[in-house]
């Protein structure tokens, strides 16, 4: 198991690793730059560096972790690119059915594969599947991802490196915001945040503030408003525990 800072998550479970750019959100991809960092150190998963690998070895761990917990599917990857095939995604699907214990979340920025695929894939209902998006070009993922049967829908609005206007949150259970971190981050605007939380306190879907980001993201912290928000949607207590 990997444990994990990310704050909206408990550990991190990677039976793919590597990924390609898709949108402008990928620019500063922080998993690029893990890769190519533990490739250095010599780990043999990242052997190829990030070139996308799938790794039957790791399927079965989660059901040897005692629980519960919020694993992060494929944070160093995304399960849904292209290069995944379908045969290895119902095998990640089978193993979260039987490791019904755990929540887990997919996040993908490719909700169009997951949309065409998800009629084949048996989903269950400790399954959580979300999207990213970065900027108003991007909302357009919602649409898909509205069309996957999954027992709760949220969306990552990380990076976000532009404003977003009139979203359309019909379907959606949870939203986090975050801003952009390490080299090259670009800034996130107070103004940009505060749209997207009156556009989920509107719906009353819980809104996790993630972090302000920036080259230095510890220094900027998680507060807005003069508090931090870490809404979770219902059946996981505030520290982000399963109830």
């Amino acid at each position: 198991m990997t444990l994990s800072q990310i704050e909206w998550t408990d550990c991190t479970w990677n039976p793919v690793t590597g990924c390609t750019k898709i949108s402008p959100g990928c620019d500063n991809c922080y998993a690029e730059r893990m890769a190519r960092r533990l490739r250095a150190m010599g780990q043999p998963k990242y052997a190829r560096e990030f070139e996308v690998v799938t790794h039957e070895e790791c399927l079965a761990d989660p059901l040897e972790w005692t629980g519960p917990h919020i694993i992060f599917v494929n944070s160093m990857s995304d399960l849904f690119h292209r290069h995944v095939p379908l045969d290895f995604i119902r095998r990640v699907f089978a193993t979260m059915r039987a490791a019904d214990h755990h929540i887990f979340q997919v996040l993908t920025k490719r909700p169009g594969r997951m949309a065409q695929l998800a009629p084949g894939i048996d989903w269950p209902d400790n399954v959580w599947a979300g999207v990213s998006v970065e900027n108003q070009d991007y909302t357009f993922r919602l649409d898909h991802l509205r069309r996957v049967p999954a027992a709760l829908r949220f969306v990552s609005f990380e990076p976000l490196i532009g404003p977003i206007v009139n979203v359309d949150l019909t379907g959606i259970d949870w939203v986090i915001v975050g801003g952009e971190s390490g080299p090259g981050a670009r800034p996130m605007a107070e103004e940009w945040v505060l749209a997207l939380k009156a556009a989920a306190d509107a719906r009353r879907i819980p809104f996790f503030f993630k972090q302000w980001g920036g080259v230095n993201k510890k220094a900027a912290g998680r507060e807005l408003l003069g508090r931090t928000w870490d809404a979770m949607p219902a059946g996981v207590d505030a520290s982000g525990c399963v109830a």
